[in-house]
């Protein structure tokens, strides 16, 4: 099933997505993200959706606004393509190669929750930003609570996938990392989802031999192809990013695990690493992104002007008297 949230004559609904694009609203609810506490992962979502579609449809798809699919609990975005890491360690951090500590683990970071945009929402330049990015990825979506899972049982934890763009100010994260601790505004002013949440039956047919799920990935900018890749070229599934999450702590449903960027032009920042020179160049207000992911649907999202930075002092530099 396709689960989408919607805006439509100023009330905020939940409904199941017919293939021809006819919603089918689920009474009552108007989060997918409350409605992922009630119900038991999959299967009780599953439920959900096919009590919908016994009742009178809604709207077309084509006639409301799409908001993200879900507001997450948290965001936890990894780095699973090494063909990414290698580009964008030469473009952000003048360096070449994959560490060698990349492969011991899928390493992830997390991201604002709570700038969330919706598949057709324009999207703000960053505050103090002249080198905005886009990075095509997909995210998983946790449907049950767990800890301490196992690959095999972390199966049972992901509800369904989405297609995610993790928006990155370039110049401003560049700068951010050469602190050692990660990158903060350079990440923080939006994250896209949408356009619905598919359930992860739907996609079992797409698994390969290693459990990958096998599924073009497609980035334009202004109408031109930039980026063409497999999410099956991930490193890691899943699921072991799943259980890796969930290693001393909790995952809880409406977590979102990002897969982390598409090699081969999943961003601009990796051109700009592979061919030395910012080419494409970065957004700017008017350019149009389109992500598309085949089984998952396609993000269409304009750049717009945002607002200007609150300055700040620069840190103080202290002296070392003790009391």
């Amino acid at each position: 099933m396709r689960f989408a949230a919607y805006e439509h004559q100023h009330r905020h609904r939940v409904a199941v997505v017919e293939e021809e694009g006819t919603l089918f609203p689920l009474p009552g609810v108007s989060s997918l993200t409350a409605l992922l506490k009630e119900v038991d992962g999959l299967a009780g979502l599953l439920a959900a959706g096919a009590a919908a579609l016994d009742v009178p449809p809604g709207p077309h798809v084509s006639q409301v606004r799409l908001l993200p699919p879900l507001q997450p609990s948290s965001i936890r975005d990894f780095v699973t393509f090494e063909e990414h890491v290698e580009g964008v360690r030469r473009a952000v951090g003048g360096v070449a190669g994959v560490p060698e500590q990349w492969y011991a683990a899928p390493t992830f970071y997390f991201t604002n929750p709570h700038a969330v945009y919706g598949p057709h929402d324009e999207v703000p330049m960053p505050p103090g930003s002249s080198a905005l990015d886009f990075e095509l990825e997909v995210g998983a979506v946790i449907g049950r609570e767990g800890r301490d899972l196992t690959p095999e049982r972390a199966r049972d934890h992901i509800v369904g996938y989405t297609v995610f763009n993790d928006w990155s100010a370039r110049d401003l994260q560049s700068a951010e990392m050469k602190v050692g601790l990660g990158p903060c505004k350079g990440k923080d002013t939006a994250t896209t989802l949408g356009p619905y949440l598919v359930t992860a039956d739907e996609l079992d047919s797409h698994r390969d031999s290693e459990g990958m799920l096998h599924l073009a990935m497609t980035a334009e900018v202004n109408g031109k192809v930039v980026g063409t890749d497999l999410l099956s070229h991930m490193s890691w599934t899943f699921e072991e990013m799943t259980a890796y999450a969930s290693r001393g702590t909790r995952v809880v449903p409406g977590d979102v695990l990002g897969s982390g960027t598409c090699g081969n032009g999943g961003c601009l920042a990796e051109l700009w690493g592979l061919r030395g020179e910012q080419t494409p160049p970065p957004l700017k207000p008017g350019d149009t992104v389109t992500l598309t992911v085949a089984g998952l649907g396609t993000l269409t999202s304009t750049v717009v002007p945002g607002v200007a930075p609150i300055e700040l002092p620069a840190g103080r530099r202290r002296g070392r008297e003790r009391p």
